[in-house]
């Protein structure tokens, strides 16, 4: 019986291995720059990934692709998520990967008493890159969902992400976040909601952002507590964490029933942000750190 068991285990683990893999194999990958006149024409450059069969499929105008926007940490390239772009173009998305931050741009700057930190302009700058970049998309790939997206991000592109939804919820299916520090849930029950969260001593998560279970469970979100340092959640992590990840991500994806919004009148659309202290590293690194994403 164990001998049974084991080999089935053996057997799931090389179909889940098998899948990415091959998967991988089939996905196109396209590097796309828009300029947006509107902001003295701005770069905004895409890597847009897609399965090849399904954008074939999309271009004979036989299936309309869902959408998946993904949005990089700060200082980390838009090219640096590619582990959770294919896991979205394997299941049959359009996923672009928006490249927010230009050298040109002013730094980020923590101001103590200000909404978010004072990030809020980054994050408004991130979703008006969203925006013009899914209407250049529509352009190049008019057969596809841009009305009901799946939002992704990383630290500072989580916040993104989450601000996006909270200003855009009707154009909003799905979010995924890994590790949003400043910005808070939305726990109207509109989407569904998967956040993954580091267990890092230098990132901590603001006070408010993350809502309590019982609120979680009646707002549809899940909350997966990780082992994984804060920088280990992009393509320069740990094979063992980015595998985890691809795992549970797409186990969400595979679940696309409805969810009911919650009608409670006591449950706020989102939790209170208020204004905190700037995160400041408990230790100085001992080694090389990687670019910090807050």
């Amino acid at each position: 019986m164990k001998r049974g068991i084991a080999i089935l285990l053996s057997l799931t683990v090389l179909v889940t291995v098998g899948y990415f893999t091959i998967s991988k194999w089939a996905i196109r990958h396209e590097t796309l720059t828009f300029y947006d006149a509107s902001r003295n024409n701005r770069p905004v450059q895409v890597d847009v990934a897609i399965r090849r069969d399904k954008e074939m499929q999309a271009n004979a105008g036989m299936i309309t692709l869902p959408v998946a926007i993904l949005n990089h940490g700060n200082t980390v390239k838009f090219t640096e998520y590619s582990f959770l772009a294919n896991v979205f173009a394997a299941r049959g998305y359009i996923s672009i990967s928006i490249q927010h931050d230009l050298p040109t741009d002013p730094p980020m700057v923590t101001k103590v008493g200000e909404l978010y930190v004072g990030r809020q302009p980054q994050y408004l700058r991130g979703v008006a890159n969203i925006r013009f970049a899914v209407g250049e998309m529509q352009k190049v790939q008019p057969n596809a969902d841009y009305e009901h997206l799946t939002v992704v991000g990383h630290s500072a592109g989580a916040d993104i992400s989450m601000y996006f939804a909270k200003l855009h919820p009707e154009l909003v299916k799905k979010v995924v976040t890994l590790d949003n520090l400043r910005v808070p849930f939305m726990t109207d029950g509109r989407f569904k909601i998967l956040t993954f969260r580091s267990k890092d001593p230098q990132f901590k998560t603001d006070p408010g952002v993350i809502p309590t279970e019982e609120i979680c469970e009646k707002a549809g979100i899940t909350v997966v507590r990780t082992e994984f340092q804060h920088n280990d959640m992009r393509d320069t992590g740990p094979d063992t964490a980015k595998e985890s990840i691809q795992g549970m991500l797409d186990k969400f994806l595979e679940d696309d029933s409805p969810l009911k919004p919650v009608t409670s009148k006591t449950s706020p659309l989102m939790t209170d942000a208020g204004p905190v202290a700037p995160f400041v590293p408990v230790a100085p690194p001992t080694t090389p750190a990687a670019p910090l994403q807050n």
